[in-house]
């Protein structure tokens, strides 16, 4: 499977973009989800993830009710909603795919190119 994410761009603080992670081949459903976001600066950081079936999901306590991530399987997409959006959240993001659901970046082999996510404050 192969990995495409979009939807960056500018936002105001408060504001809200969704992100989307679109997966080529006919196994996206046996692969877990995650969303990872870098800073200019700083170190890699996990956002969170979704399992295969879409029914857990698990976040970073940075964005936990503020970000949602779901995904459709009947169109190999994952979605990475994020609300109420703050400065701090401007990095590049980017999503990627194991076939374990974890937290570990390490085990998420398949990665999609980053999208730019900026917040104006």
């Amino acid at each position: 499977v192969q990995l495409q994410a979009c939807g960056g761009g500018l936002v105001q603080a408060g504001g809200s973009l969704r992100l989307s992670c679109a997966a080529s081949g006919s196994t996206f459903s046996r692969y877990a989800v995650a969303w990872f976001r870098q800073a200019p600066g700083k170190e890699r950081e996990f956002v969170g993830t979704i399992n295969p079936t879409g029914s857990n999901t698990y976040y970073a306590d940075a964005v936990k009710g503020r970000f949602t991530i779901s995904r459709d399987n009947t169109v190999n997409t994952a979605y990475l909603q994020l609300n109420s959006l703050k400065p701090e959240d401007t990095a590049l993001y980017y999503c990627a795919a194991s076939t374990v659901y974890t937290l570990l970046y390490a085990d998420y082999a398949i990665r999609g190119q980053e999208t730019q996510v900026t917040v104006s404050s």
